[in-house]
């Protein structure tokens, strides 16, 4: 149960957390104290919803599926995750990236939820996450498993998004600095290397047995 549960809890943060558009515009939210819970909420509830239907629909397709290519779905699932996590290392080396935030005029709660829902299901790379990938590696686990799962995963968008929208004003200054994503970076590849690697064993295409 608890490995069911820390790997979609640490799964789901480790995708969440890269920077973007639309945790820009979460921190900036949290800077200028606008419509903070709302736009923490609609994140979350966001991410809870694609993750559920993502579970759901990879469980339903790939019934069949899953049990004579299980080996393979699991190889395919280990080799994604290695590769988000080897882009991760890279950008360690090249990315500059920070926060940068100027514009604090005043929105309405409208306004705000609907420039939100844009930059949040017009990015294709939200399906590719959440639907697609933390759908496919939620088979690993039997029916009871993939709700721990789901919760698991669910839960560190509710933690991820309130964090940044309620410590925003503290995590500005760390994250203007480019070393700050460094480090953050280099977490997120250690644990989409585990990910990977467990998956890799879990559809047999490392015999450990063996080292």
């Amino acid at each position: 149960m608890l490995l069911a549960f820390f790997t979609g809890f640490f799964l789901g943060l480790s995708l969440i957390v890269a920077i973007g558009a639309q945790n820009a515009y979460v921190l900036r939210q949290g800077i200028i104290g606008q419509h903070v819970f709302y736009v923490a909420l609609f994140c979350a509830l966001s991410d809870a919803i694609l993750i559920s239907f993502g579970v759901a629909g990879m469980t339903f397709f790939l019934e069949n599926f899953l049990d004579k290519y299980s080996n393979l779905l699991f190889g395919i699932s280990s080799i994604w995750i290695f590769a988000y996590g080897l882009i991760r290392l890279i950008s360690i080396f090249k990315s500059n990236s920070v926060i940068n935030i100027k514009n604090k005029s005043e929105r309405g709660l409208l306004s705000t939820l609907a420039s939100l829902s844009i930059l949040t299901f017009a990015n294709p790379h939200v399906y590719l996450d959440t639907v697609i990938l933390i759908g496919s590696i939620s088979q690993q686990f039997s029916s009871d498993y993939k709700v721990i799962f789901t919760i698991g995963a669910s839960l560190a968008s509710f933690i991820f998004f309130f964090g940044i929208s309620y410590g925003a004003r503290f995590l500005a200054p760390i994250m203007s600095n480019p070393n700050s994503w460094r480090i953050l970076d280099g977490i997120i590849a250690l644990i989409m290397f585990s990910i990977a690697f467990k998956l890799a064993v879990y559809g047999n295409w490392l015999n450990i047995n063996s080292i």
